[in-house]
């Protein structure tokens, strides 16, 4: 069998194309249904759509990784030099027939594939937000109006640089053939990019639609900032359990393997620079370093769903916050009846990918919060009359 580079640029310009084309429609209906609307909202506009895009992508790339797709095309950008599964159908036939139910088949390419078309579709996204602010920030300065921060350009520039560093993930994926450590790193960035769209969603709404920060006490506010913490180490846990197929590790619950202690190899199933299904000396990994990875991630989630819970009693008692904490507690709950499907029911695909995208919807959330509040000033102390004349 004739061996495939790894890299093959020759049909990337084809694939923008397919970008751009998965791009213009939400295009056309942010600028038609926003016409006559000032640009800022127009820009915020755009920015929830390529969120929902966004949000999309990292639930498809979640159906890709546990549909064993993510080697479907084994070349990047495109599929054996080509834009589509089309122009590899030749290739792909050899591959299927040598491997029937090998990394490479047909339904795998084409899912691979589409997973690429979204993803170059939010980009072309990320680029005209970048573009477009420039062009008003351009106009800004020529009116001399130079005070709107909303359209500062950092914001979508940074986006668009961390949706480019995705796409270098993204490539090594494939190219470094599912390396455990580069998957989940490329899981953690598309949450990121998720979070970066939401702030600047919450950016333009208080700046445009007069809508003022909620205020937090610094306790809670200093509770907020800690559950979000937790939740992102626990999504990296959860990333780490995914990448090194270790849900089945455990098939019980509340027990593992009949023990709450069951036996484990942390240092093996914690080293993080390997190959897929590879132990830190060679050889393949052991169970007990699954269960390792397995479990560490249940413990933790013990902890974060208390963490989140007690946030959103906390926020309930706050009007400004009550929707938010609604949208917390039911997602936190959720995230629970999914992670325990995956165990008890034999990981099916629907509550998989349901867990990943409850973990997106909370990162979405706890950002919206972080980013609409804001810590109460500190009281002024003033002197009490006493303490005056004793002064004086």
């Amino acid at each position: 069998m004739d061996t495939q580079d790894l890299y093959n640029l020759s049909p990337a310009l084809r694939l923008m194309l397919m970008g751009l084309v998965v791009a213009l429609g939400p295009l056309a209906w942010v600028w038609t249904r926003n016409k006559h609307a000032p640009v800022a909202r127009r820009l915020r506009m755009l920015t929830l759509v390529t969120l929902f895009l966004t949000f999309d992508l990292v639930l498809f790339g979640a159906f890709t990784r546990l549909t064993d797709s993510g080697l479907g095309c084994p070349d990047w950008p495109g599929c054996y030099g080509s834009a589509s599964p089309v122009g590899a159908q030749l290739h792909i036939d050899a591959a299927q027939s040598a491997m029937p139910t090998g990394p490479v088949t047909h339904s795998k390419a084409w899912i691979e594939m589409i997973h690429r078309y979204l993803a170059t579709g939010v980009g072309v996204l990320i680029l005209t937000l970048t573009l477009v602010t420039w062009m008003a920030r351009r106009e800004q300065q020529r009116n001399g109006r130079t005070d709107n921060a909303v359209l500062a350009l950092w914001w979508p520039l940074a986006t668009l640089a961390w949706v480019c560093l995705q796409g270098a993930f993204g490539a090594l994926t494939v190219t470094m053939k599912l390396f455990p450590a580069i998957v989940t790193m490329h899981l953690l960035g598309g949450l990121v990019l998720l979070a970066l769209l939401r702030a600047q969603s919450v950016r333009y709404a208080q700046a445009h639609e007069q809508q003022q920060p909620g205020v937090l006490s610094p306790a809670n506010r200093r509770f907020v900032l800690a559950a979000f913490a937790l939740l992102w180490l626990q999504i990296a846990l959860g990333g780490w359990v995914s990448t090194n197929y270790a849900v089945l590790a455990c098939t019980d619950f509340p027990a593992c393997q009949g023990s709450f202690w069951p036996s484990m190899d942390f240092r093996q199933g914690f080293t993080l620079w390997r190959e897929l299904g590879a132990g830190p000396e060679g050889g393949f990994i052991s169970f007990q370093a699954l269960t390792a990875i397995h479990y560490v991630h249940r413990l933790a989630a013990y902890a974060v769903f208390a963490a989140l819970m007690l946030l959103a009693l906390r926020l309930h008692r706050l009007p400004a916050f009550r929707l938010q904490a609604r949208w917390l507690a039911g997602l936190s709950l959720l995230q629970v009846a999914t992670g325990l499907s995956n165990v008890v029911l034999g990981w099916p695909l629907l509550a998989a990918v349901g867990h990943t995208g409850g973990a997106a919807a909370l990162v979405v959330v706890l950002t919206g919060i972080v980013c609409s509040s804001q810590k109460s000033p500190a009281p002024v102390r003033v002197p009490s009359l006493n303490a005056s004349r004793m002064s004086a």
